[in-house]
């Protein structure tokens, strides 16, 4: 059994998703610290001149947990980045199937950063059809058992509450993990390996490492084989 561990971040990058696919179980890890100017309140959209940002504004202090941050409803985010879709994404081929959803999406007053990232990933599991259950960590109880652990081993916690008995990471972390921490746990760490596909995109040259907003509203019900279609 195949367990997979991310932060949650705004409407995520397709690889993302692809090691969800590759899941048996996914966990949202909700309780570690806010980094700013990351992916956890902001993910790429493409336009005409290249790629920008789609930004969450925050409000949020050093050292804050991801689930403690809230969203700065003083500004219009909500209608800043419905018009931005309407913008670059109104010609896309599956806009106007997907559209309404996201709209809806956005009309909700939301308070919490963490659950609003939530809510756009499991929408677009739904979209996928990706059906690999997805556990909040900072709901785990026997997890706040345990608060004063080392990252490596708070993946090797979580994975073993999820009685799986492989944990999958990204790619990155072979350069970060104590790889030697999960057999000696009884643990097999798998990497990651997923090779970006080309797939339709509007404005020009194709651009890779984009929200997955993007392969969706171009793509549509083809985004899930697009998808794995990059899985090594």
């Amino acid at each position: 059994m195949i367990c997979s561990i991310h932060q949650p971040q705004t409407f995520p990058w397709i690889g993302y998703f692809a090691k969800i696919f590759q899941s048996d179980i996914f966990v949202i890890l909700d309780n570690v610290q806010f980094k700013k100017n990351e992916w956890q309140n902001r993910n790429r959209l493409k336009t005409p001149a290249g790629w920008q940002w789609l930004t969450v504004p925050v409000i949020h202090r050093f050292g804050q947990l991801i689930s403690e941050v809230k969203v700065n409803n003083t500004v219009n985010w909500r209608k800043k980045h419905i018009q931005t879709l309407k913008t670059f994404y109104g010609k896309a081929p599956f806009f106007k199937i997907y559209f309404p959803e996201i709209e809806e999406l956005y009309q909700k007053q939301w308070e919490s950063l963490a659950d609003f990232n939530l809510a756009g990933i499991k929408w677009i599991l739904d979209k996928l059809a990706i059906q690999t259950p997805v556990k909040i960590a900072s709901d785990l109880k026997e997890l706040q058992k345990h608060s004063e652990v080392s990252p490596d081993e708070r993946l090797i916690l979580i994975t073993k509450i999820m009685k799986a008995d492989s944990y999958l990471s990204g790619a990155g972390g072979i350069n970060y993990l104590k790889t030697d921490l999960f057999p000696n746990n009884s643990l097999n760490l798998i990497f990651q390996k997923f090779e970006h596909p080309v797939y339709r995109q509007l404005h020009g040259k194709f651009v890779s490492y984009l929200s997955i907003l993007d392969l969706l509203l171009n793509e549509g019900p083809y985004s899930l084989n697009i998808i794995k279609g990059g899985i090594r």
